[in-house]
């Protein structure tokens, strides 16, 4: 199956994209690869940067940071 046929993306407000793929994997190994830090970090890449920081704590009301760094600390964040 080609990635076109297995994610779809959707703009449901002005300030929203959703994308959808379904993965053949078991849902435990998909949600580790969303939610461990060493998981996530071997796949979400940037081309040219490194993931500096990856932090992740689910616990309600908890929150996320990622940390990309490029050439000359050239930073990206969310």
């Amino acid at each position: 199956m080609k990635n076109s046929e297995t994610l779809k993306i959707t703009t449901p407000t002005e300030r929203e994209v959703v994308l959808t793929r379904v993965f053949d994997a078991p849902r435990s190994l998909v949600f580790d690869a969303w939610t461990k830090p060493d998981l996530l970090q071997r796949w979400l890449e940037a081309p040219g940067r490194s993931m500096a920081i990856c932090e992740i704590d689910l616990k309600v009301g908890g929150a996320y940071r990622f940390l990309w760094r490029g050439p000359n600390r050239k930073d990206v964040g969310m």
